[in-house]
């Protein structure tokens, strides 16, 4: 039976509860009020910058680039609103009302984001989504490009091959160097909250051969597959410099019915010739046992839609759109290892 202590408890908690409610749906309607104010009276041009939950088209810009739907239930309940700036001015506009009226910022680009951090808060927050500043200037004169956040790696790699098919672009480490260790931590939302909102990058661009090679070389555990990711462990780093070589594990059906394998997908790109690729890797992985049928010459620019999955003969236009091929919810997670592991390891994963 209830006590009247409990009933009191319980009726302070729904007060309490409602009180919050009331609060938050104040602090979303001041927020919103600032934002059409000092955007523009065009509500046109509004309804394609600001998504609120009533918004029909709400839950799709939400869920355009996430990775992996388990955050989603964590970020409804407290994002008020989505921003979508069209141009820079709009940031600004967006971090002042939000500042105004207490909200949290979360700033969404590209789409890399495993962890949630740019659609999850404790607090109610909202969204700015940097999806519509994605323009790309490359500079072949200088080998450089600006590339704004919102733009996809597949969109700069198509870019790029538009204005010269020998220019590409691989990550700079030199950029920890020049900008410092701590500013970097920062700007990658090294806290709880961003330290500021970076609108573009200048990248450097870098030369590539008119023809490259890729091979896709699979072994299954009966094939040798184990020793032959052990031998790679030694060799992956030592490899020429034009030369990268990556595994691929995956369970796949074996040849006998009704059982299952592991698949070792040895997937490269080489710099180069196929030529000039199978002497090295006679000299550097001979156990792989690559032969000239295995490979394929293509260009640089090519060789993105190969990773990338497209089937052969695909239009490079497809780089440009950023719909995937296949919805994947996925996670990812990067870590290094400082020794080979062993054959009796590798056997047990």
């Amino acid at each position: 039976m209830e006590t009247p202590s409990s009933s009191l408890l319980s009726l302070a908690l729904v007060l309490l509860f409602s009180f919050v409610l009331a609060a938050l749906a104040d602090v979303h309607e001041n927020f919103l009020q600032c934002l059409t104010l000092q955007y523009s009276q065009n509500t046109t041009l509004i309804s394609q910058v600001i998504y609120t939950p009533n918004n029909s088209s709400y839950s799709s810009v939400l869920q355009f680039s996430i990775q992996s739907p388990r955050f989603l239930s964590l970020a409804i309940p407290k994002l008020l609103v989505i921003i979508a700036p069209l141009y820079e001015s709009y940031i600004q506009v967006a971090i002042n009302c939000s500042r105004k009226h207490g909200m949290q910022i979360r700033v969404r680009s590209g789409g890399h984001d495993y962890e949630g951090l740019s659609y999850v808060s404790d607090a109610p927050f909202i969204i700015l989504d940097l999806i519509n500043l994605r323009s790309i200037s490359v500079h072949v004169a200088n080998s450089t490009a600006w590339v704004q956040v919102g733009a996809t790696i597949r969109e700069l790699y198509y870019r790029i091959a538009e204005k010269r098919t020998t220019l590409a672009f691989q990550l700079v480490f030199a950029l920890l160097e020049s900008m410092g260790e701590d500013l970097f931590w920062a700007i990658r939302g090294g806290s709880d909250a961003s330290f500021g909102v970076i609108i573009a990058w200048k990248i450097m661009l870098v030369s590539v051969p008119s023809t490259v090679t890729v091979f896709t070389v699979r072994k299954t555990l009966e094939q040798n597959a184990t020793l032959l990711v052990l031998r790679w462990q030694y060799i992956a780093d030592k490899l020429d410099e034009d030369l990268l070589i990556r595994i691929i594990l995956r369970r796949v059906n074996s040849s006998e019915e009704g059982k299952k394998t592991i698949e070792a997908s040895f997937n490269s790109l080489f710099l180069g010739g196929v030529d000039e690729l199978l002497p090295l890797m006679q000299e550097s992985f001979p156990e792989l046992g690559l032969v000239k049928e295995d490979c394929i010459e293509m260009s640089w620019i090519e060789s993105i839609l190969y990773f990338a999955g497209f089937p052969g003969g695909a239009s490079l236009d497809g780089l440009l759109d950023r719909t995937p091929l296949t919805r994947r919810f996925f996670k990812a997670k990067s870590d290094y290892v400082k020794e080979p592991i062993s054959e009796i390891g590798l056997e047990g994963i």
